[in-house]
């Protein structure tokens, strides 16, 4: 069965926008897990623009499934990730003026940096993925760093029109599946996917989590998280 992970970071935009207490991305998490989520996932940006410190460090106290953090490769993320101590780090790309990720980790290019930060994470007890596209030579890298996991970047699957863009994508998506996994990567999957798209991705198989937030906190929006949550989990063990 694929596990679900729900990131919360766009009730923190809500809350933000405001700057108020309220909607809390605690309290959805709570409700998430109740709803059957198996993890959440939350990215502290280097601006905060929607997760804060605080949020992450009362999150690791209450969350009763798994936390994840998604977090930028710098010193500062590091050193937080050491002191909270998430169950999981999955590590990103991260520009100051994008409105969400865009794209994967290139690896190779950041190798020497990874492997040292890797091994750190790795030695306080913390599982370590790499956000990368689907390509086979990132795959590679990331088992060469020592990664646990690679989280693939299902973004060009989710934005692709024509049916035979998506059934390349898909094409794509399951050759990584399936490299990542004989070199003994586990492999989750996030970005872009909604209760339309996420059908095809979940029939390729090997995908051990899906990560998803936009979708499920717009639609819980309308519907309320548990409903979210739970309908999402339906379409992932359908």
């Amino acid at each position: 069965m694929a596990k679900l992970g729900v990131n919360v970071d766009h009730i923190a935009t809500i809350r933000q926008a405001r700057g108020v207490s309220e909607p809390d991305p605690v309290a959805a998490a709570l409700l998430a897990e109740l709803a059957g989520a198996n993890g959440i996932t939350v990215h502290l940006r280097e601006d905060r623009r929607h997760i804060q410190d605080r949020d992450v460090e009362i999150l690791r106290k209450t969350v009763q499934t798994r936390l994840n953090l998604e977090m930028a490769l710098t010193d500062e993320m590091i050193a937080f990730a050491l002191k909270v101590l998430p169950d999981a780090v999955t590590l990103v790309p991260e520009g100051r003026h994008e409105l969400t990720t865009e794209g994967g980790l290139d690896v190779n290019m950041l190798r020497t940096t990874l492997t040292q930060k890797i091994i750190l994470l790795k030695q306080a007890g913390i599982v370590v993925s790499l956000f990368i596209e689907p390509d086979l030579e990132q795959i590679k890298a990331s088992h060469k760093v020592g990664a646990d996991y690679i989280e693939i970047h299902t973004g060009t699957y989710c934005e692709m029109r024509s049916e035979k863009s998506r059934r390349e994508q898909l094409q794509r998506i399951e050759l990584a599946i399936s490299a990542a996994r004989k070199l003994g990567l586990g492999v989750n999957a996030g970005h872009g996917l909604n209760y339309q798209n996420v059908g095809p991705v979940v029939a390729l198989k090997g995908i051990e989590e899906f990560n998803i937030g936009h979708s499920i906190v717009s639609r819980a929006s309308l519907v309320g998280m548990d409903r979210a949550v739970r309908e999402m989990l339906a379409l992932l063990n359908d």
